[in-house]
């Protein structure tokens, strides 16, 4: 009779496959919407073991479906593989970046999808052995970085059918996630005027430019009178050609973020108003595009306790003496008050000694229960579409030092190196472990379905993506 720990052998013995394939995708960094190389890599894999693939979901060419078994429950699990522009990086404790101005890994999503691959494969490997009915899925989910790949997937319906999803992230520390995150709508603000001569007859002209100021100003003022959990940031993606030239043309970028879905069409629709605003103001025109957006994150508590038990049975993560030294370099790169790995998180009298020191650590290899009931984390994640569908719970493992910040050089590095590994496997094997549990244990699916019934009573899932929008395509080895 197969047991549990026959299937963890199998991924320990496995781990130079997962490990060649997340160095493969850290090797060749591919921005959302153009990851022809890594979603090709995984779904090739996944095929040599027995899965059938579906490409093209939600209309994104770097998005598939691997389905393996038949009947239910059908149990999913989400990887992801965009890198991040501007964050290559070599493999050294110290910036230096393996191509300049290239993208990198600097949230860690080569790990993500990979061990989501190893979980489906080890579970699929389990469900044959045994024989129990079931459907496992794979989803390659691309373009996590610009928050709308999943969106445009969940729009598709392509999570409809499942009794829970599992998923997790690269971070610094292991615990289950119970906390929330906020909603997020991606937007490009594009002003037209007019052009003239800026030294011979300025008067002329109708500057884009100075409407795309203004409106950051405005923005700016209305910072004071939202909501602490609101966030609005921008970058100025066009600003003319030339300083003696009136800009005709400007762009400004807009993410805004809320928890609350009402709130996030309100301040989304003030900061129109300002765009709008500042076109009256300069005697310019500006058009609004939407270019995604997702929905906050519902963490479902019962699977978290279901991870944080398998996480119990496994043990904390074996970091090396090198591995430490490598982190301890990382976090000699940052001030010592970037180091704080359980910040936000409400912890037990009893328990904050051991977390003091666990803190002072350069890696963090023990695993914790879901402190972050309380948390709402301010970034964004497309996850939170597929946590309005079905149960759904984020889990995090070390894979980064304690000093390293989100989306930096530090964590493009780590990602290539055996402390990703390490982190990547210990997700794979607790995945696994929680899938194996739900095929297992019907109660599983039964709580973790009737705790997301409540949480969601009244508030049914809504794609926040217009139906006319339609996920962009980009040719292999463009851009």
């Amino acid at each position: 009779m197969l047991k549990k720990h026959d299937i963890l052998d199998w991924l320990a013995a496995e781990s130079a496959t997962f490990t060649a394939m997340a160095d493969d995708i850290w090797s060749h960094p591919e921005t959302a919407f153009h990851e022809h190389h890594a979603s090709r890599l995984q779904a090739s894999y996944l095929e040599s073991v027995g899965f059938r693939v579906r490409w093209g979901i939600g209309g994104i060419e770097t998005a598939f479906v691997a389905e393996w078994g038949s009947g239910r429950p059908v149990i999913g699990l989400l990887g992801e593989y965009d890198a991040l522009a501007g964050l290559s990086q070599k493999r050294q404790p110290t910036p230096m970046p393996e191509v300049e101005g290239g993208p990198g890994h600097g949230c860690g999503h080569n790990l993500l999808g990979t061990a989501c691959v190893a979980s489906a494969a080890a579970v699929r490997r389990w469900l044959e052995a045994t024989g129990r009915r079931g459907t496992v899925r794979y989803y390659g989910c691309p373009a996590e970085e610009r928050v709308t790949g999943k969106v445009f997937m969940a729009r598709d319906g392509a999570f409809s059918d499942l009794e829970a999803a599992l998923n997790w992230h690269p971070g610094e520390i292991n615990m289950p996630g119970k906390d929330r995150a906020v909603g997020v709508r991606d937007l490009t603000f594009q002003f037209r005027g007019r052009t003239a001569h800026a030294g011979g007859s300025p008067h002329l002209g109708r500057s884009a430019l100075d409407a795309v100021e203004l409106m950051n100003v405005g923005v700016n003022y209305l910072r004071e009178h939202v909501t602490e959990k609101v966030r609005i940031h921008y970058v100025i993606t066009r600003g003319g050609e030339l300083p003696n030239v009136v800009p005709e043309q400007a762009e400004s970028w807009y993410f805004v973020r809320a928890l609350d879905p009402e709130e996030l069409e309100q301040v989304t629709a003030r900061v129109k108003k300002i765009a709008e605003g500042a076109a009256l103001m300069t005697e310019t025109s500006v058009e609004v595009t939407l270019n995604g957006a997702c929905s906050s994150v519902l963490n479902n508590h019962y699977l978290a306790d279901l991870h944080f038990k398998a996480m119990q049975e496994l043990g904390p993560i074996a970091f090396s003496e090198e591995e430490l030294v490598f982190a301890r370099t990382v976090n000699g790169q940052f001030p010592p008050e970037a180091v704080r790995p359980f910040e936000g998180l409400r912890i037990p009298p009893e328990m904050r000694g051991r977390v003091a020191a666990a803190a002072r650590q350069q890696l963090v290899a023990e695993n914790f229960p879901a402190w972050d009931e309380d948390r709402v984390q301010t970034g964004s994640t497309d996850v939170g579409d597929v946590s309005w569908i079905t149960p759904l719970s984020m889990l995090s493992t070390a894979c980064f030092p304690t000093g390293s910040p989100g989306h930096s050089w530090a964590n493009a590095a780590a990602a290539g190196t055996s402390i990703g590994h390490k982190g990547m496997m210990h997700a794979a094997r607790i995945m696994t472990l929680v899938g194996m549990d739900l095929y297992s244990d019907p109660v599983h699916l039964e709580r973790a379905r009737r705790e997301f019934v409540e949480r969601t009573a009244g508030k049914a899932y809504r794609s926040p993506l217009p139906a006319a929008l339609k996920a962009p395509r980009y040719p292999e080895h463009a851009g």
